[in-house]
């Protein structure tokens, strides 16, 4: 018979010498002579017999004699580890439940205390809610809708809001023949208003100019005339495939910071593009000619209303600053200034890329914002509201938890730094400095999840959420496998990933909580649901396809005309013609059955041209290859291997 004592109200205190009994493998025998098995129960050293007591822990050694244990071919060691991991997971007994004392809680609770006394009904409270929120609105709509009229340029009209991106010219043949789809190139007058913080866009694929490949910058070509100094804003002359409103900032048009209003002028044909560097932009030089370029009207007379999304945004951190140290209630808290962020976010901080009006902006947003709503709430119910329960430190929750989520939701500044725009192979690789970023922020999560899991042990949670996470990185593995898609970690989606280790009520938890709150606003309200498995050509954009490109098989040339020839397009692939760029504009297209597979270009002022070439199917082309260079005297330069877009 087998013998041990315990008491119920000594469960919990015994469970460690029950763990040392796993550990060492076994109790102690008695050495007392007595036919009886002496074993140390969990409450002390004394007889007990399990038949007795059914709910009595059978210890590990005799267990594991027990014919009906599965696990005898593992070493007795690595069972051992093994039982010492689970036993550390389990943290101490009873569990320490973190909870945040306040400092200086007097001060921290008096504007609630003062809300209590003079709303003392629940009603008040909801009245003054409301009345708090209309404030808000009204606010927020008349500061908006002043930012959103957009004001009147004398003799060009209202300016027309158009996105950093917009340019006059699409890449490829996409402008058709000629560039017949991209007219007018001259004698055309644009009235426009960029919004603030143009310069943070970058070009995320190759683009070519010339010999040149650009990427992670901004798309500017040109700038003043060459050997001669600008002497006003119409001396700078970009070529027509530059952003405009980037553009604008390198001729001094408007402001990175604010935006603003002018008026853009085709130019038409325009030769050899300078590089400068000027109002913190690099633009791009172009040694050749351009069918279509633009410039920018000086001596305007306006009254144009600039970007004003840092007057809204000192307008929403005053009311969700009020709000957080006001309100003990997590219930009104966190709903409240998760609307409050997606709105601003939405339509201010970070709105999607589109020339669109404020309505149909706001039906955009608002068609995001239910989803994003139902999908708060989930983690609202599970992370945030037992994080909050019974915390009575509302100045550092506003510091930490709603600076986070401010931290968060503004990305598109606080974290534009990081060089990281994509997590594939491909862009770590092309993007200076995103492999060492990488390594950064992959240390940093780290040191954060270890100093997490301390926690989650200390308060005896630890196996529940390795559990969760197993749950997790299995789904993740079964995403990286499915074929044919591609997994695509988005805002919103790293932060659901780490939302849930975020529960506990720790000071780094209130940080970490709101950072990732507001990482989830500003993906959900800038891009949408967007899914996390993707094709290759939507994860690719207008990348390079890595095709096949044409073989170039003969290049005769002179310093008036230049005769290519290259072989027939692999017909069983489905190309059927060659599509043939000359200084980045389609010039020529050879179909099959169109002759001899040849084609001869002349000029006239022996000027430098560039020349790629790409396999057609019907109007759609494959890579083109890198440029070739037909010199001002005749002489041609072979294009170097591989492919441009």
């Amino acid at each position: 018979m087998i013998t041990s004592e315990h008491d119920a109200p000594g469960r919990n205190t015994a469970r460690s010498e029950v763990s040392r009994w796993e550990r060492d493998g076994g109790p102690e025998a008695s050495t007392s002579g007595s036919s009886t098995l002496q074993v140390r129960s969990r409450a002390g050293s004394t007889d007990l017999d399990d038949t007795h007591h059914p709910d009595g822990p059978i210890p590990v050694w005799l267990r594991e004699s027990s014919k009906s244990f599965h696990w005898k071919w593992v070493p007795y060691p690595l069972r051992q580890f093994a039982r010492t991991i689970v036993w550390w997971t389990e943290g101490p007994d009873p569990p320490q439940m973190q909870r945040i004392t306040p400092f200086f809680p007097t001060i921290q609770e008096t504007p609630v205390r003062l809300i209590a006394r003079y709303f003392p009904t629940p009603m008040h409270k909801a009245a003054l809610l409301a009345f708090f929120i209309f404030c808000w609105l009204l606010t927020f709509s008349l500061v908006l809708h002043h930012s959103a009229s957009a004001g009147n340029i004398k003799g060009y009209g209202k300016p027309q809001p158009i996105w950093c991106g917009a340019s006059y010219w699409a890449s490829g043949n996409k402008c058709g023949l000629n560039g017949n789809r991209c007219r007018p190139f001259d004698n055309a007058n644009l009235a426009f208003r960029c919004p603030a913080n143009c310069k943070a866009v970058h070009v995320l694929s190759p683009h070519a100019v010339g010999t040149q490949e650009i990427n992670y910058q901004p798309f500017v070509i040109g700038g003043p005339a060459e050997n001669e100094p600008a002497q006003s804003i119409s001396d700078y002359i970009y070529r027509a495939d530059s952003f405009v409103c980037q553009a604008a900032i390198h001729a001094g048009v408007v402001s990175n910071q604010k935006g603003g209003c002018g008026v853009v002028k085709l130019a038409g044909t325009h030769s050899n593009f300078t590089s400068t560097r000027n109002n913190g932009i690099e633009s791009i030089s172009f040694d050749s000619f351009f069918p279509k370029s633009f410039s920018f009207v000086s001596g305007l007379s306006s009254d144009c209303i600039r970007d004003l999304r840092w007057p809204l945004l000192a307008v929403t951190v005053i009311f969700t600053t009020i709000l957080s140290l006001c309100t003990a209630s997590t219930a009104v808290f966190f709903p409240t200034v998760f609307t409050l962020l997606f709105f601003h976010v939405g339509l201010v901080s970070d709105p999607p890329s589109t020339d669109s009006d404020y309505a149909s902006l706001s039906s955009l947003i608002i068609g995001r914002f239910l989803p994003a709503a139902f999908v708060a709430a989930v983690f609202y119910r599970y992370t945030v509201k037992p994080q909050q329960r019974d915390l009575h430190a509302y100045f550092e929750r506003t510091i930490l938890w709603l600076g986070g989520a401010w931290v968060g939701s503004l990305n598109n500044y606080t974290f534009d730094f990081i060089p990281i725009q994509r997590l594939t192979p491909s862009d770590l690789a092309a993007q200076p400095g995103a492999r060492l970023a990488l390594v950064i922020v992959v240390v940093l999560l780290l040191s954060i999840a270890i100093g997490q899991i301390y926690y989650l042990r200390l308060e005896g949670r630890l196996p529940k959420y390795l559990g969760i996470y197993a749950i997790f990185i299995t789904f993740l593995i079964v995403c990286v496998i499915v074929p044919s898609l591609n997994l695509r970690i988005h805002h919103y989606f790293l932060a659901l990933l780490l939302l849930p280790g975020t529960r506990l009520q720790t000071r780094p938890s209130l940080l970490y909580q709101g950072i990732l709150v507001g990482l989830f606003i500003n993906g959900t309200a800038r891009w949408g649901f967007d899914s996390i498995l993707q094709t290759a050509a939507a994860l690719r954009g207008d990348g390079q396809l890595h095709s096949l490109l044409p073989d170039i098989t003969a290049v005769t040339s002179t310093a008036s005309n230049i005769t290519f020839s290259w072989t027939l397009p692999p017909f069983a692939k489905g190309f059927d013609g060659i599509s043939v760029l000359v200084n980045d504009v389609e010039r020529h297209r050879w179909y099959q059955g169109e002759g001899e597979p040849e084609h001869t270009f002349s000029r006239t002022d022996h000027e430098k041209e560039y020349f790629r070439f790409a396999y057609m199917r019907g109007s759609s082309t494959a890579d083109f290859t890198k440029a070739g260079v037909w010199g001002g005297t005749g002489e041609w330069r072979e294009m170097e291997k591989g492919p441009s877009r």
